[in-house]
């Protein structure tokens, strides 16, 4: 880890890190994707000069599943009645949960464990007063404090993490000596084009109960 770099353990009791392809049914990837990881780290301390890169992935507690069923609406309040509403109009911006409600089986992980290891890359944005050991003491302060920008959580707001600076040292993960072959995983999304936002994707494998991504092929 070079000296930029900084590694953040989350846990909670559940995660939700759902397969895009399988939108009736919630089922979880077997591990935290990237866009997780940054998400986490963008709801601690998030900045319009930086940007989180995420490096490395450490697996420290067995993958667990679980089964239960959620209460969820069915429908969604339309943007075009929102436009109408700001135009002038009338439109009901609200739905009846007694009328549109249903249960929906979600697979989840349960009892997670990781650390995150990442750099920042700064961006364009950045005042001329901004430089990168600045961010970095600003996010350490951050992480020691419990301080976030926003609750953190892990895939689904339902399920909070909490999280900790890595006080340092070697990280034991749960699966070492072995190599896991995760298939295609969710990488990121694409905002280059705000009218187009589109999800990219990776070959996942966990080795040595670590997910690097730090020079993975990004398929989009």
């Amino acid at each position: 880890m070079d000296n930029m770099s900084i590694q953040v353990e989350v846990w909670g009791d559940y995660a939700a890190f759902n397969r895009p392809e399988l939108k009736v049914e919630r089922v979880s990837y077997d591990v935290m994707t990237p866009s997780a990881a940054r998400g986490i780290l963008d709801s601690i301390y998030w900045h319009p000069g930086l940007k989180w890169v995420i490096d490395r992935i450490y697996v420290c507690n067995p993958i667990r599943f679980t089964n239960i069923r959620r209460n969820e609406v069915k429908s969604k309040i339309l943007s075009s009645n929102v436009r109408t509403v700001m135009m002038g109009g009338k439109k009901d911006l609200y739905l009846c949960t007694a009328q549109d409600i249903q249960q929906r089986a979600a697979t989840l992980l349960r009892d997670v464990r990781y650390v995150i290891e990442a750099h920042f890359d700064m961006t364009e944005k950045a005042a001329p007063g901004d430089n990168p050991g600045k961010f970095q003491d600003i996010m350490k302060r951050r992480l020691e404090r419990g301080q976030f920008y926003s609750q953190p959580y892990l895939g689904c707001r339902e399920f909070p993490a909490h999280f900790r600076r890595w006080p340092g040292g070697e990280v034991s993960t749960a699966y070492p000596n072995e190599t896991r072959d995760l298939g295609i995983m969710l990488y990121d999304l694409d905002y280059s084009d705000p009218k187009d936002i589109r999800p990219t994707f990776f070959r996942a494998k966990l080795v040595d109960g670590i997910l690097d991504v730090r020079d993975c092929e990004v398929l989009r």
